[in-house]
């Protein structure tokens, strides 16, 4: 299942896009319930991560993700393992093995990453893009987009709209929330703070902030090619790459690091995977007592 992501614009953030449309659309008798219930219904960062927790659960069952010895995994966590515990997140990382140019972080902490965004960027680019999608996290912007989710689907019925509490959602509905959270537009204010998170990031830590306007110039050329159709609809909502690339530029020259960067071809490997499914993954043998 194809879905957009959150960040690879800004940035591949950082990034989105999906073969199937997450709107709802509300009609009178759901709109009365959203609105009844929006004044008084309370949305935690507690219940973000766990309604992230679930709907990422899903997402994961529903793609081919690279084992632990596969060597996109390995490079990944090559990469960010270190950063596990980090601004008060458990991160957790997974690669989706897709050819899409994309990666997403949720409100629980779960960072995924498309080998195809692997195979066009090197590792401090990989770092950049990831450090965006964690800015999201970081800046409650992966939050509200889980509660805003949450609200058009859960509250269709009403189902929270009195109590004020979480209500339990079917695997229908949680499905439809995934989908949403991941395809849902950050303002342009929203992913400029997450730019700019990914290169505090970058800094703080010692890498190459340099790196920054390398990954915005690999979107913007991207978006001139083969696949601009695809990089103009997931970055619709997000600043122009090529500006993005040029404020980073400025802030590295501000800050007397700028240097021209060279970008390291990724070393890509084959990888064979098969697509896990519920059935292999979750039910256990049972057996008949005679």
């Amino acid at each position: 299942m194809k879905r957009k992501s959150v960040f690879l614009v800004a940035l591949v953030a950082f990034m989105g896009f999906s073969t199937a449309n997450a709107q709802i659309n509300l009609g009178e008798k759901a709109l009365g319930a959203v609105q009844k219930g929006y004044t008084g219904f309370t949305f935690s960062n507690e219940d973000a991560a766990k309604m992230s927790k679930q709907a990422v659960a899903k997402m994961d069952a529903e793609h081919v993700i690279a084992g632990p010895t596969d060597p996109y995994t390995v490079r990944l966590n090559k990469i960010f393992g270190k950063y596990t515990n980090a601004y008060g997140l458990e991160l957790n990382y997974k690669v989706y093995v897709l050819k899409e140019v994309n990666a997403f972080a949720t409100a629980d902490g779960s960072v995924r990453v498309y080998t195809g965004l692997m195979d066009v960027m090197d590792d401090n680019e990989l770092l950049v893009v990831i450090g965006h999608e964690i800015g999201h996290v970081v800046n409650k912007d992966s939050r509200d987009a889980a509660r805003a989710a949450y609200q058009k689907e859960a509250l269709i019925d009403g189902a929270a709209s009195q109590s004020g509490t979480i209500a339990a959602v079917t695997d229908s509905q949680l499905g439809k929330i995934g989908s949403a959270m991941i395809d849902s537009k950050h303002s342009r204010k929203q992913e400029s703070e997450a730019d700019l998170f990914a290169y505090e990031f970058m800094k703080k830590n010692g890498y190459d902030v340099n790196a920054v306007e390398s990954a915005f110039s690999i979107l913007a050329k991207m978006s001139e090619g083969a696949q601009s159709d695809f990089l103009t609809k997931m970055m619709s909502s997000h600043p122009d790459s090529k500006e993005r690339a040029e404020n980073a530029r400025k802030r590295a020259e501000k800050d007397g690091l700028y240097k021209p960067y060279v970008h390291q071809t990724p070393v890509v490997t084959p990888v064979k995977t098969t697509k896990p499914t519920a059935k292999t993954t979750t039910k256990k043998k049972t057996t008949t007592k005679k």
